[in-house]
């Protein structure tokens, strides 16, 4: 199915076949001649290729056009999803060559579903965690982690988020840890998330996983258990609940392009190659209007909409972390960039943190000391660091944003985690510049370590057993796998060389909360945040929390190069406030420098009473 074809420069013959939203003549070398009994064969098909971008500017010139760029790339190449003859049109004259690996999506879609299927009925139970044989639906989500609850009371807790979707639905996760029926005590979260983008499916299937595989084996398992008795987990299998479920559901099998050729189109020729793919590859939220609400079945009914599946906004570019920089779409439609506001693939969206579904993330990590993040994609098989956009980059106060103050950690930690699962380990920018981007705003905001796993060789969703074998490891990675590499988070998590630690004595039932409010730097301007964590001190009335360093990365001294000079910005240092609450009332306030591997010992006993 999958097959490789060289197309050439721009030329006369080239848009001509555009315009006609028939095959190229550079593909017939390799194409099968059309059926006459298949109306399709000679439409437009969306398509998967890889662009050749031997520098740079050839990376920035392709962000340019308002491509559906995939996080698949190396230094010469990144793939680009060519949904319409438009995009292939914009491509072409653009100057770019490209290869074409996937001809058809539409067609992968259905052949991935057969083998899917014939692998459910050859295996009784799969070897993952949880012994699934296909994808989960966002039901088969919910009900899986109700189920944990269910089945591991004592470790594993299901939750709703602050806010639903924008149809409406809840968007659920679940915390594991030996502790979670108790008040939070003082242990450190690792965040483990998936399904940003909605057609991204397994990376929702990887973090579920996870979740089985811990409750399961806590008390089986010497590692898990030791683990789960020092920190709390907490997964959010999909993030992006609506545009999962269209992907998953309403847009696999849908094939429309016929009833341009047969005069049945209700909508004139409208109902096109858009409405085609657009739900089963579906990148974004369900955002139809910028502060408008979404009633219930509005981003079903964009699947009769030429635009359908541009509409909606990249929920990996509206977190706060230099939102509205490169890579990143903006509201107004931009000519010379060639991006079309809304509807282009990175619409960043109005402000940052605009969408519900960040927004949960927010208050997530907000309340918890989220020592530890992964966000799960796919595809390239790549663990991804912060900063998104290249230290060379100008940032908005006018010098180059140069490397995170922690890279060699990161790039440690990453090294770590990529011995498991033999991805490679390189910053986001390496692909292209990204801001907007969930760890950009949580590393930069907490100082915990933050990472994007892009899973998988070369699919948004392949076959299933390509999803057994990413998570258990496969061939000389048998057994190890991204099991291995989220255990190394996990372990991460808990080593308080990265932390912080703040330990005493208060009375017993106090509430100590840390708090810290600051301005978060978007790229051209800045919003309020704040990080508000508290945990209930035990009846021994002694208490050990491990904590973020005080100071956040953003504003910490940073190191970079100008016409071969390297320079160091002053920085500076940051506190928390810590505040011993009793019955609800503040007792006591105070500020609290801690940094990476610093242990504080407190006696609150007389000023909390």
């Amino acid at each position: 199915m999958i097959r490789r074809t060289r197309l050439a420069r721009a030329a006369t013959a080239t848009l001509a076949a555009l315009a006609l939203a028939v095959p190229l003549a550079g593909t017939a070398a390799t194409s099968t001649a059309a059926s006459p009994l298949d109306p399709l064969e000679d439409l437009f098909a969306p398509r998967l290729v890889t662009v050749d971008t031997p520098h740079r500017d050839a990376k920035e010139k392709l962000q340019s056009l308002g491509l559906d760029l995939t996080e698949h790339a190396g230094h010469d190449y990144v793939e680009v999803v060519l949904h319409t003859p438009a995009d292939l049109a914009a491509l072409v004259l653009g100057g770019f060559t490209f290869d074409v690996r996937i001809p058809d999506l539409v067609k992968r879609s259905l052949e991935i579903a057969e083998i899917n299927e014939d692998y459910a009925r050859a295996t009784r139970r799969s070897p993952l965690p949880s012994g699934r044989d296909t994808y989960r639906t966002l039901d088969d989500y919910n009900a899986d982690m109700a189920a944990l609850e269910e089945t591991y009371p004592k470790v594993a807790k299901r939750f709703t988020l602050p806010l639903p979707s924008l149809e409406g639905r809840e968007i659920f996760g679940v915390e594991i840890g030996s502790d979670v029926t108790r008040k939070a005590s003082g242990r450190p979260t690792f965040l483990l998330m998936g399904v940003h983008h909605a057609r991204e499916w397994p990376s929702g299937e990887l973090a579920m996983e996870f979740a089985v595989d811990l409750a399961k084996n806590y008390g089986k398992d010497r590692r898990i258990t030791r683990l789960l008795d020092r920190a709390r987990v907490v997964v959010v299998p999909v993030v992006n609940v609506d545009g999962f479920d269209l992907s998953r559901t309403d847009g696999e099998f849908l094939d429309l392009r016929a009833l341009n050729d047969t005069g049945l189109d209700p909508l004139g020729g409208q109902t096109s190659v858009l409405a085609t793919p657009g739900q089963a590859y579906k990148r974004k939220n369900c955002r139809i209007i910028d502060g408008v609400a979404t009633p219930a079945g509005t981003c079903r009914a964009t699947l009769a909409s030429p635009g359908g599946f541009l509409a909606g906004v990249d929920l990996n570019r509206n977190y706060g972390g230099f939102w509205g920089g490169p890579g990143a779409a903006g509201s107004t439609p931009n000519p010379a960039a060639v991006e079309v506001g809304p509807l282009d693939p990175t619409y960043r969206g109005a402000a940052p943190f605009s969408e519900p579904e960040t927004q949960n993330i927010q208050q997530l990590v907000r309340e918890r000391q989220v020592t530890m993040l992964i966000s799960n994609h796919t595809f390239s098989n790549l663990v991804l660091r912060p900063n998104g956009v290249a230290p060379t980059t100008i940032g908005p106060d006018g010098i180059p944003v140069g490397d995170a103050p922690d890279e060699k950690a990161l790039k440690r930690l990453g090294a770590k985690m990529t011995a498991a699962n033999g991805y490679q380990n390189i910053h986001g920018w390496e692909l292209y510049d990204t801001t907007g981007t969930t760890e950009d705003w949580s590393y930069n905001a907490t100082g915990g370590f933050g990472y994007t796993f892009e899973i998988g060789a070369n699919e948004f969703h392949p076959p299933y057993p390509e999803v057994v074998d990413e998570y258990l490891g496969a061939g000389e990675l048998e057994g190890k796998g991204n099991r291995e590499a989220y255990l190394a988070a996990l372990e991460h998590a808990v080593d308080t060389r990265f932390h912080g630690v703040i330990k005493g004595k208060a009375p017993a039932g106090a509430v100590l909360r840390l708090r810290k409010e600051f301005d978060s730097p978007t790229w051209e301007s800045s919003f309020e945040d704040f990080l508000d964590s508290s945990i209930t001190v035990g009846r021994t009335g002694t208490f050990s929390w491990v904590v973020n360093p005080s100071t956040r990365p953003v504003v910490r001294p940073r190191t970079y190069t100008v016409d071969g000079v390297t320079k160091r910005t002053k920085g500076k240092k940051e506190s928390y406030t810590l505040t011993c609450e009793v019955d609800g009332k503040v007792e006591s306030a105070q500020k609290v420098f801690i940094d990476r591997g610093q242990v504080r010992s407190l006696d609150l006993r007389r000023a909390c009473r």
